[in-house]
């Protein structure tokens, strides 16, 4: 194996291992004129812009990484490297995955490959070359195969061999800024018996810079829409990016509100360390949004152990908003009960969940201090939902509807009473699910 330190990882090290002719060869012809420079470098020159205008072209206009990797290993292709597998590796900033590698190869195309966060992806981690390179602070490294050594640690470059490849390089682009998004790895695969070739490696310094802003300009826009709407809902986040990011930016909306609460959570916080509870309200916050997500809503926050969502409609239409709601409400109780029943069974203590049901305007926009802002939606309605929250325990229901709900749904809720709520001067009618299974 072949490596070069941090403090000079360009390929041009790679140059340092020629005999001394090749060296004093190549420091004449840099001396000549580019009129007797040799047809044959003057192509590869002219190839390699060509590469570096191609990628920063489509840097500027495709979101796809892959479509990128394609285009540059079919062009190194025909620029005569004779390429097994290119791939393209990066870490992501995303809850659900901690890195990404995309690879193409001259059987099977384009593939991706996801590394999880927590141990098993970590473990995947640290058998790789990029691995072996970070962890040495080195940018550099090229692998004659099949490997030897303590190069037969890593399943890639075994895999490699088995695919018939002879020299496997891969270099590291850091990006500046102290983010997760800290850089790319390129690497490159070859199966000639003398691998690689002097002026193939010196090229990869001329396209890699080109090939990296390209990626950083994806996956940076990845990381605005990706991650902006795993914060604040798709539909918000769109608004967002769109533009409406001044404090006051918003709009009056109809829409179903659903509003869950989850009991005795404070309680918990007496008996248990917080790194358990907190575990234990993430399984029952997915059992209660996906459904709404599944039947149309929007998550808009979680307050604390509640969750505020929304189910946009047209003023002269509620029904389907309604019927939705509701439909999202049922199975999120369902699903919350389901959790329970297992917790009971190895001795956990239950989280029993609270859902109300309303319908009406709300201020959808920028609400807050000026350089802190929250996107959400306040007004009467969300107001009276809250209050009719508190309503629960003393009717014995953990699923309650206002009136104007209950009258867009057909059937299925029946009049529970009366109630003052806190702040809103008339008494409101509470409705809950009938327990008459005719209605």
């Amino acid at each position: 194996m072949t490596v070069a330190p941090a403090h000079k990882a360009t390929f041009a090290s790679f140059h340092a291992r020629l005999p001394v002719s090749d060296l004093d060869r190549s420091t004449k012809l840099g001396r000549q004129s580019s009129q007797i420079l040799p047809l044959k470098g003057i192509y590869e020159v002219t190839q390699t812009r060509e590469l570096v205008d191609w990628i920063i072209a489509m840097g500027l206009i495709s979101d796809s990484i892959e479509e990128i990797l394609t285009g540059v290993s079919e062009r190194l292709t025909r620029l005569g490297y004779p390429l097994v597998r290119a791939s393209i590796a990066m870490p992501s900033i995303d809850p659900l995955q901690k890195g990404s590698s995309v690879s193409w190869s001259r059987s099977s195309s384009i593939s991706l490959e996801i590394q999880e966060h927590g141990e098993a992806g970590d473990a995947m981690f640290r058998r790789s070359p990029i691995s072996y390179l970070l962890s040495r602070d080195i940018e550099v490294g090229r692998w004659r195969l099949p490997p030897d050594g303590d190069a037969t640690g890593f399943p890639l470059l075994s895999e490699l061999t088995d695919l018939g490849a002879t020299d496997y390089l891969v270099k590291l682009a850091r990006f500046p800024g102290g983010t997760a998004l800290a850089g790319i790895g390129f690497s490159l695969a070859v199966d000639s018996p003398e691998g690689f070739s002097d002026s193939q490696i010196a090229a990869l310094d001329e396209f890699l810079p080109a090939l990296a802003l390209a990626c950083y300009r994806i996956a940076a826009m990845r990381v605005a829409t990706d991650m902006l709407a795993v914060y604040t809902g798709a539909r918000t986040s769109g608004r967002i990016l769109s533009g409406q990011t001044r404090r006051g930016n918003g709009e009056a909306i109809h829409a179903a509100i659903l509003l869950a609460d989850i009991k005795s959570f404070t309680a918990l916080n007496e008996r248990f360390p917080p790194e358990r509870i907190v575990g234990w309200l993430n399984e029952h916050f997915d059992a209660i949004g996906g459904p709404v997500e599944q039947f149309g809503g929007e998550i808009l926050k979680f307050m604390g152990d509640s969750l505020l969502a929304i189910f946009p409609t047209d003023i002269e239409e509620p029904a389907n908003a309604c019927e939705r709601a509701l439909s999202a409400a049922k199975m999120a109780i369902e699903a919350n009960a389901t959790i329970n029943r297992a917790r009971l069974v190895s001795e956990k203590p239950e989280l029993l969940v609270d859902i109300v049901l309303h319908i009406g305007d709300v201020f959808y926009g920028n609400v807050g201090a000026a350089r802190r802002l929250d996107f959400t939606a306040i007004g009467r309605a969300v107001n009276e939902a809250a209050r009719m929250e508190k309503l629960c325990d003393t009717v014995e229901r953990n699923l309650l509807a206002s009136e104007l709900f209950a009258s867009h749904v057909q059937n299925g809720f029946e009049r529970l009473g009366f109630f003052t709520l806190k702040g809103v001067s008339q008494p409101a009618a509470v409705y809950g699910l009938s327990r008459d299974p005719d209605c």
